[in-house]
């Protein structure tokens, strides 16, 4: 089998018969011949309409599961259309939600939505003891269908989850497994080889990596992905063929992005650890951070978000993301240009307040997603904007 590189550039092209170039094109049909084109077949489904299958999208699903190691990939119009659709093929009535509380603030939202039909939602966590805790719980009082929801690396705090002892756990409770790997990249880490039976991405950050376009998928065994088709095709949120065709040109350059966007991170967090203007610094490259001997032993690579923590106060944090040249004040990840959020008043900001607290997150908290910028004019900015923030 090719490496990931290589994958990352020609996963899937075997799917496109014919005289074509090498570069996969925009399907930009809402139909196609049916019957008639019924001999041509994919997942054992003849091609007819695009809410259902698309040439462009197939490729793309081939590559996502290739590089995730899974048997098939689904890809939606967002990374919540994703998150949505597992929920809503896996959970029903009676059913337990076991979800780490320190997840992506839509994610938690959506997902306490489900007890209005009867779904049982308990938030645990972050530790994972607290997630196995809750299994143990739930597998003795003999609740319903168990389903576990975690991040590989979580957001904002960056927090790398032990897989394969919660994967384990989940195995001996009944649980079903579902991991966001959108900020560890298949690249760094692949869930289904640590025992996760369903990945989800937010292809909109770190796969397409042009801040550009928008798009989610789900990557597992062959059966859950066909149930999962039909639950896409009732939704109606399957990925646009021009959003593939820019995600399929963003994963050719997923490695050198993610090596180069890496180095700069670590050397800006190693920057920030010793900042007089920054009282604390997550970045699970460092030794100080609480995973760090988790993620030396799962991941490849670190990833390039840091988050911290600017001594001062709300209006401090403001005044940094204000002063910012180079970085852009936005509330994403995973692209070329280098971005700064502040979870509290975007990703976060919906959360009832007790559970900000909970987790940490203040006024004060800043999560940078590093770029490709030469990293010495990155570090340059953040200095500059630390000491206007702070009155200098």
């Amino acid at each position: 089998m090719p490496k990931m590189n290589t994958s990352s550039i020609h996963g899937g092209e075997d799917l496109i018969e014919g005289p074509v170039t090498f570069i996969t094109p925009i399907y930009q049909s809402a139909v196609f011949p049916y019957p008639g084109n019924g001999e041509k077949k994919f997942r054992g489904r003849p091609l007819k309409y695009s809410r259902e299958d698309n040439p462009t999208n197939l490729v793309l699903e081939k590559r996502l599961a290739t590089l995730e190691m899974g048997e098939d990939a689904l890809v939606f119009s967002s990374g919540m259309a994703a998150i949505a659709a597992c929920l809503f093929h896996l959970l029903e009535d009676g059913s337990k939600l076991i979800l780490s509380r320190d997840v992506y603030g839509s994610t938690m939202l959506l997902a306490k939505s489900f007890e209005k039909f009867g779904v049982k939602v308990e938030l645990r966590g972050p530790d994972v003891e607290d997630i196995i805790d809750a299994l143990h719980g739930a597998a003795r009082n003999g609740d319903g269908k168990l389903v576990v929801f975690v991040e590989s690396m979580s957001n904002p705090f960056l927090r790398v989850i032990d897989l394969d002892l919660v994967s384990s756990e989940c195995k001996e409770s009944g649980a079903i497994l579902i991991v966001d790997n959108t900020f560890a990249t298949p690249l760094n880490l692949q869930p289904l080889n640590h025992g996760a039976n369903i990945v989800v991405h937010s292809l909109t950050k770190y796969l397409s990596g042009h801040n550009d376009v928008v798009g989610g998928c789900v990557v597992s065994d062959s059966r859950s992905i066909d149930g999962l088709w039909y639950v896409r095709t009732r939704l109606g949120c399957t990925l646009d063929p021009h959003a593939s065709f820019l995600i399929l040109r963003g994963l050719k350059t997923l490695g050198a992005r993610l090596k180069v966007s890496q180095e700069n991170a670590r050397a800006i967090a190693e920057f920030l650890e010793g900042h007089k203007f920054v009282s604390k610094v997550y970045y699970p490259g460092l030794p100080s951070h609480p995973s760090y001997d988790v993620a030396k032993r799962l991941l490849n690579g670190f990833g390039s978000v840091v988050t911290f923590e600017l001594k001062g106060n709300g209006s401090t944090a403001e005044r940094f993301l204000r002063s910012l040249k180079f970085i852009k004040p936005s509330p994403s990840l995973g692209g070329c240009e280098s971005l700064a959020s502040h979870p509290a008043s975007s990703s976060h900001k919906d959360l009832p307040e007790e559970e900000k607290v909970r987790l940490g997150i203040n006024e004060r908290l800043v999560r940078l997603s590093v770029g490709l910028e030469d990293v010495d004019d990155l570090i340059e900015d953040i200095d500059s904007a630390l000491a206007k923030a702070h009155g200098y």
